[in-house]
């Protein structure tokens, strides 16, 4: 059990020397008022494991009982919202101004109904990571959507010039206003 959870990220790593697991970053999953449910904790050697609050100053690693989107209160508020397969994508999305989202565990994570219907009315741009997993969760996604979502469109360019994520094109010199461009042509051709 604990080495399917290690393969997907939901185990923490421990540093061999010390015993510890080294957290890199933490990502905060709220709920639609923006209270703290849990969160998506990257630790180094690169892994992830969720945790929630034990109501006593600690924490819990585990899955929450509730899963949301990540930022849900921006993605019930917007009228287009991009999903992509990590947190980290939503934050590089958003500091170019635009409202993304994310479920927590990845690639394999499952799809809930209720994800679906806090994107019901929206359009909504898939953008997948490069490789197999990023495809089929892409592919998960758009068959829950289709028939809720005003539209879906699913936005592959960054491939073209070789980036994995969205993270990694904007990261090789890409900007925002590019980004729009490729994104309208994209439309246009839905």
């Amino acid at each position: 059990m604990i080495a399917a959870l290690k393969n997907r990220g939901l185990w923490p790593e421990r540093d061999k020397r010390t015993g510890r697991r080294h957290v890199v970053v933490e990502y905060d999953y709220t709920d639609e008022h923006g209270h703290l449910l849990y969160q998506v904790v990257r630790t180094e050697p690169k892994g992830f494991f969720q945790r929630y609050s034990d109501g006593k100053g600690g924490w819990t690693n585990r899955k929450h009982c509730r899963q949301v989107l990540y930022r849900l209160p921006k993605v019930i508020k917007s009228e287009i919202v991009f999903i992509v397969e990590g947190e980290k994508d939503v934050e590089t999305l958003e500091v170019n101004g635009f409202t993304a989202t994310t479920l927590a565990g990845g690639a394999n994570a499952k799809w809930l109904p209720s994800f679906t219907e806090a994107l019901r009315g929206t359009q909504v741009v898939l953008i997948p990571d490069n490789d197999l997993p990023g495809w089929a969760l892409m592919r998960r996604v758009a068959e829950s959507v289709l028939g809720h979502a005003a539209c879906v469109v699913c936005f592959d360019d960054h491939h073209r010039a070789g980036a994995k994520d969205i993270t990694e094109w904007f990261e090789s010199g890409h900007g925002e206003c590019e980004f729009m461009y490729l994104l309208e042509a994209a439309w246009r051709t839905k």
